[in-house]
Parts: structure tokens; sequence; C-alpha cells
């Protein structure tokens, strides 16, 4: 973040000092997702996901497990590499996510797989305390999308 210099007049305005409260997660998270969609040629920034999501509440948008699972469906993932990414991120720090992302999400765009920058967004400013919870999601997520049984869950409490 702190050789972001030219980031800083476009997302400072969407911070509140009282963000972070010590962690960091958040400012790291809205940095993090904001190089990722900056990275993506700008055919793929865009790429809207999907399933519609302006009237969906933000724990029924597609995930990172979702667009995982679409990148299952639709070949450009082998089900094994898109498991064991998902694996690998669900054990690691915050620190080893934000290393790992841009190349998977380098391979979801170079396949024309969209990602729900809003729910990564979400998702990353979480991680440090929520961890466990965010993974399981993406798991549900990443198998129902996989193998096609992407029908609806009952209502999960909103943090």
């Amino acid at each position: 973040m702190e050789r972001c210099n030219y980031m800083h007049r476009y997302l400072v305005p969407w911070l509140r000092d009282h963000d972070d409260q010590g962690y960091g997660d958040v400012r790291r998270a809205y940095y993090g997702v904001a190089s990722l969609i900056a990275a993506q040629p700008r055919s793929a920034r865009r790429g809207e996901p999907e399933t519609p999501t302006a009237d969906t509440v933000w724990h029924r948008r597609p995930n990172l497990g979702a667009s995982l699972g679409n990148a299952v469906a639709k070949g450009v993932l082998k089900p094994n590499t898109a498991e064991s990414a998902l694996h690998l991120m669900s054990r690691q720090s915050g620190d080893a996510v934000h290393r790992g992302l841009p190349a998977l999400i380098a391979q979801l765009a170079g396949g024309g797989i969209a990602v729900d920058w809003a729910v990564l967004l979400k998702d990353l400013s979480w991680w440090a305390q929520d961890r466990d919870r965010t993974a399981t999601r993406w798991f549900d997520s990443y198998f129902r999308t996989a193998t096609g049984d992407d029908t609806d869950l009952p209502e999960e409490n909103e943090r």
C-alpha cells in the first residue's frame, strides 16, 4: 500500500478512519482488489459476473469459489487445480492469499471468467477475523458451481 501512490486518490475516499481498527485488513483489501482490477485487460474490466447482482445480497452473489467452479465447468481450469488453490488459500494468512491471488485471477480472466470484485473485497476485508467461514463459503460455491448444483441455499446471517 505504501508504494501505491497513484491509487490513494481513488481509494482513500472509500476508506474510513475506523475501518481497520488495528488490523489493516480493510485498507489492504481495497488496495489489493484495486490492483487486481487494474491488472486486467480493459475488456475484462468491463465484464460482469454471469448472474445479476444488483438486487442480490452480497453473500448470495458469486464469490471466488463460484468463479473457480465456473472455470472448471467451462474447462478453463482442471478440477484438481481449482480445488488445490482453494485448499491452499483456506489454510493461509491474509499475506499469502494476497500474494497468490494475482496469478489465480489472471488464469480466470484469461479464460473469460468474471470475478465479483465487491464480494472479493468483502471476503478479503474479513479474512483475518473470519477465514474459516469465508473459505467454507468458497468451497460450497465451488462445488455447487463446478457440479452444476447452484440451487439457492437458506439465508446466511450477514456479518
